[in-house]
């Protein structure tokens, strides 16, 4: 006997038992959940019928469906459903090496300093993958939250954005015809459109997202060779055309000097300042008791210069028209040579020791000395000397005239960087915040004001100073002995080298001061850091008795010639 609570020997209500079997595309009811607590019938059902019962699902004439079975999944939020997509897919490279660095902080910062670059370069490789594996999987039903959470937690570059470059407003009429371009995306949800565009497209989020339908009058099949039914391609057009747009290549430094000279007796001496690269293109360089001059045009070298009295070079300095140096000795002499005549022409005293650094602001050298002062001298005049500032407690061993507003900075051995607007014996700025010697200074060219320092042994970093306020802007740990800056004059980029322990080169970018680059080479430290006049190159110098030349710059667009005759008789006129 059948029994009369069995569901599958009950009829629908107001109808037979073959009812369910009349439409074969309706999908079979299940019971419904008010069946679990069910009393017994009572007398006047037939066959025991249940309270409430399944709704029936209305079959909808004007759609087709496959017999596949596929499940049917409506309102899926991609967002909520996926929500680790925003991190990052692939392990997390600094976590994990940084948990495998030493365990003293100058190790950390070694670590973190050689592996920084490539790190970067694989975080940008993994968003790109990521990016390009959501478009392919969810395509459109991607919401621009998770565009926008991803593209946060990395550097704002628009141009690596896939999702910004691929969410499409009409995707059957701008992705997949001939010619069509990756829109822009400017709205937080894609609109719903029911004009006809010609070609078969993507269901909407409206739709049920793994549910296949039919061509139909509102989705004809595309007849576009470039339609992605015809794709021979295993991604999506708008993944090809993202791939295969130009992208903006990588700085490519070479890490291997194109040029290394011997420079025999090259002091390995802190406080000195032996090398500098004029503006004639001709690099001075201070050996023992000589100077050598090398002319970057002829590659040629030649003596300018022996020291008489067993005196020593210790510091030298061009000055800005690159035909007169400095020379600065053991004795606390300052002599001046014309390097085209090859001749002394004049000899200041003052100093009672070495001078250790020297720096040119058009007329006027100041020198300073071991002494512990700085002596400022008009060369156009008979006198020695104008002026003197007293304010250091030890050795001068930093010097840097910001010719543009008149003003010297000055760093010495007792951690202390003084600004001195013009000749004004008062200093304008005291900075205290370096815990070890500031030999390394370097005035920006591209804005007004901005000066970084570095320090030595004791403090291993770089700080970023406004000099218009008094205050300071940035300051990075290098995890080294800080030996020299200057900065670019084609880009808003800053080169640093150092000495204990890793000797090392590093090219930084303002004002993020992130790593671009990080050259090494030399076995001693690099003490001496001089550019070329195009600002392409650099030259350093180590107490391994050799000049590294290093390609670093790109070119400076500005100082190409005009395009047209006509534009450069406007300029003339300016």
């Amino acid at each position: 006997m059948d029994n009369p609570f069995d569901a599958r020997n009950s009829p629908a209500p107001g109808g037979s038992k073959n009812d369910s079997a009349s439409n074969p595309l309706e999908t079979p009811r299940s019971p419904s959940r008010s069946t679990r607590n069910l009393s017994p019938p009572k007398p006047g059902d037939q066959y025991g019928r249940f309270p409430s019962t399944s709704p029936r699902r209305r079959y909808n004439g004007r759609s087709l469906f496959s017999d596949r079975y596929i499940p049917n999944r409506t309102g899926v939020d991609l967002q909520a459903a996926f929500s680790l997509t925003n991190q990052e897919v692939l392990p997390d490279f600094r976590a994990s090496r940084a948990s495998g660095a030493g365990n003293t902080l100058s190790a950390n910062a070694e670590e973190r300093d050689a592996n920084e670059i490539e790190i970067r370069k694989e975080e940008e490789a993994n968003r790109l993958f990521s990016s390009v594996l959501k478009a392919e999987l969810f395509g459109d039903h991607v919401p621009m939250a998770t565009a926008d959470l991803s593209r946060s937690n990395a550097r704002p570059d628009k141009k690596n954005d896939l999702a910004s470059n691929m969410r499409s407003s009409n995707h059957s009429s701008t992705m997949l015809t001939a010619g069509g371009s990756i829109p822009s995306s400017g709205r937080t949800t894609p609109p719903r459109t029911t004009a006809n565009t010609g070609v078969m497209s993507t269901p909407r989020l409206s739709t049920n997202m793994f549910t296949y339908q039919l061509p139909s009058k509102q989705r004809p099949i595309s007849r576009d060779l470039q339609h992605e039914l015809f794709s021979l391609s295993p991604v999506r057009l708008e993944s090809q055309k993202f791939l295969l747009s130009p992208q903006k290549k990588p700085r490519n430094i070479s890490k291997v000097p194109y040029r290394v000279l011997d420079a025999p007796d090259l002091s390995d001496d802190f406080y000195l300042n032996l090398v500098d690269w004029g503006s004639q293109d001709v690099l001075a360089v201070g050996l023992g008791d000589s100077v050598y001059l090398w002319d970057g045009l002829t590659q040629s070298v030649e003596r300018l210069c022996v020291l008489e009295n067993k005196d020593k070079v210790t510091s030298l300095s061009w000055i800005g028209s690159g035909t007169h140096l400095a020379v600065g000795t053991l004795k606390g002499l300052v002599e001046i040579w014309d390097a085209t005549k090859t001749r002394c022409v004049r000899t200041m005293t003052g100093h009672k020791l070495r001078v250790s650094a020297l720096a040119w602001n058009e007329h006027i050298l100041s020198s300073g000395s071991r002494d512990r002062t700085i002596y400022n001298r008009d060369v156009r005049i008979l006198d020695h000397y104008v002026n003197c500032f007293e304010h250091h407690k030890q050795e001068v061993c930093g010097l840097k005239w910001n010719v543009e507003e008149n003003k010297l900075a000055s760093g010495g051995n007792d951690n202390n960087l003084f600004i001195w607007d013009a000749l004004n014996t008062k200093p304008l700025h005291q900075f205290t915040e370096h815990n070890a010697a500031v030999k390394a200074i370097a005035w920006s060219p591209h804005q007004r004001g901005i000066l970084a320092s570095g320090g030595g042994t004791a403090d291993k970093t770089i700080k970023v100073w406004n000099t218009l306020t008094g205050n300071r802007i940035n300051n990075v740990e290098t995890g080294s002995q800080v030996c020299n800056l200057i900065w670019s004059k084609n880009s808003n980029e800053l080169v640093s080298t150092h000495g204990y322990s890793r000797n090392q080169i590093i090219v930084w970018k303002y004002l993020s001061m992130q790593q671009i680059a990080q050259l090494t080479g030399h076995t001693y430290r690099v003490l001496y850091l001089s550019m070329s006049p195009d600002g392409e190159t650099i030259v350093t110098g180590a107490g391994d008795e050799t000049l590294r030349f290093w390609n670093v710059f790109e070119k400076n667009r500005n100082n190409e010639p005009p395009a047209s005759v006509l534009l450069d008789a406007f300029l003339r006129l300016r």
